[in-house]
């Protein structure tokens, strides 16, 4: 089966062969054909399944065929809602991935950044709005944005959002929207107040679900450094230079981040290439090229230019940051421990990320051995407990100030479970990351 069997326009089965999407997911084959036939629905799917093209490539089509007027204003045609403001940042990127041979406008706004730019892109006009619940409440009080155009809207990871308390923003949003309006809804789990939700909301929805495949080799091993953030690049030079012998891929966050961390690579002379969604694909293959015939050491990649890599044998995989959705750590290290061969896995983790490292635990359910290197302990402690992150909230991002007070269906604001890292008693100290028990409803 191919991309344009499902009906997906020439523009963006090019996007996809370009970015080396050669066959769709499960979730994809199903969804795509429902979604560009605009019907309701409702998809069971975890990230790392492939949901986000599930819901974005249809979307595009669909307002790519019904563009306003040449120079008319743009107005907010479609609305994809998320729980975190790390998943709306990359359903935002995966948006503009997808749509680059079309004419469409899109931006992101959720809570811990700055007011002033987000009303600044939305005064020059948008076609697609990728929002956090608790800032397009904000948004929607000050009269920035008017949802009355909407024709689509998608619920991405709408269990999260429920767990998270935002269940009373999300309805006050729904009911600023048009009644004619296509709604998809994606989770990872249909309980009964997802049920409910739809049956309120959508229209005769038609349901599609895949199970997740989040399997990692026994054969890999696992183990995380902690290291001050800035110093994280030094770090990763030492860790090569002791493993000269090996090649070795290293995950990035951004396209300018892979792109920076290469050339600093290639500095301290270690052969270096990289690939994100930027090269197009005769740059990406020759990049794998290099790195397959030995001429470059060190393949530098962001998560969706590393998505069906095929490079057999390879001994180590390096994230520099730690992925955003835990899921998506799974897929990075599938690229090691193939075929039975050993395989190794090592996070260079700042203190910031603990919470991802807990998330990626959770998903692992596998020891991850937690080694401070000589020379690089961190400034303070990663802290393992369930803070913002672990519990899914990123900093600054909160649901709705009328609804802060805790109660069954949204997690603490404030959580201090947990205990700090113990100084090492040796120069090198290891020890498990065990998972406590999680908060309710997470």
């Amino acid at each position: 089966m191919s991309f344009e069997s499902l009906g997906l326009s020439p523009a963006l089965v090019r996007v996809l062969s370009e970015i080396g999407y050669t066959q769709p997911t499960p979730i994809q084959a199903e969804a795509i054909p429902l979604a560009l036939a605009r019907h309701d629905l409702l998809g069971g799917a975890q990230t790392g399944t492939g949901k986000t093209a599930a819901f974005s490539l249809p979307l595009l089509q669909r307002l790519s065929e019904t563009a306003p007027a040449f120079g008319g204003p743009r107005r907010i045609r479609a609305l994809v809602l998320t729980p975190t403001r790390e998943l709306a940042h990359q359903v935002h990127e995966s948006l503009r991935t997808y749509g680059k041979h079309l004419r469409l406008n899109s931006t992101v706004i959720y809570g811990g950044a700055g007011m002033n730019p987000q009303l600044d892109a939305l005064r020059r006009g948008v076609d697609i709005l990728v929002a956090t619940p608790g800032r397009l409440i904000d948004h929607l009080e000050r009269g920035s944005v008017k949802l009355g155009d909407v024709e689509v809207l998608v619920l991405d990871e709408a269990d999260r959002m429920l767990d998270m308390g935002f269940l009373p923003a999300i309805k006050r949003i729904l009911n600023k929207l048009p009644a004619t309006r296509q709604t998809m809804l994606f989770s990872a789990t249909f309980e009964e107040a997802i049920k409910k939700l739809a049956l309120e909301f959508m229209r005769n929805p038609r349901q599609v679900q895949v199970e997740t495949q989040n399997k990692v080799a026994n054969t890999v091993t696992h183990r995380a450094h902690p290291v001050d953030g800035a110093r994280k690049r030094d770090l990763l030079i030492d860790i090569l230079s002791q493993r000269w012998q090996e090649q070795i891929l290293v995950f990035g966050k951004t396209k300018h981040g892979c792109n920076r961390l290469s050339e600093q690579l290639e500095k301290a002379g270690i052969t270096s290439v990289a690939i994100h969604g930027n090269k197009s694909q005769s740059q990406r293959l020759k990049a794998l090229a290099d790195f397959k015939s030995g001429k470059a050491r060190v393949l530098v990649a962001t998560d969706v230019a590393a998505r069906g890599l095929d490079i057999p044998l390879l001994p180590l995989v390096i994230n520099f940051d730690l992925p955003m959705v835990a899921e998506d750590y799974v897929h990075r290290i599938g690229r090691t421990g193939r075929a039975g061969a050993s395989g190794e896995a090592i996070s260079l983790v700042s203190p910031d990320e603990g919470g991802l490292l807990r998330a990626i635990h959770r998903v692992l359910k596998a020891d991850i051995e937690m080694v401070e290197v000589e020379g690089y302990k961190p400034s303070r402690g990663i802290r393992m407990g369930n803070d913002n992150a672990s519990a899914g909230r990123p900093a600054g991002q909160r649901p709705p100030s009328r609804q802060r007070r805790p109660h069954a269906d949204q997690a603490p604001r404030h959580a201090h479970a947990g205990a700090k890292a113990h100084p090492a008693a040796d120069r090198r100290e290891r020890r498990s990351v065990n998972a406590p028990r999680a908060p309710r409803g997470l």
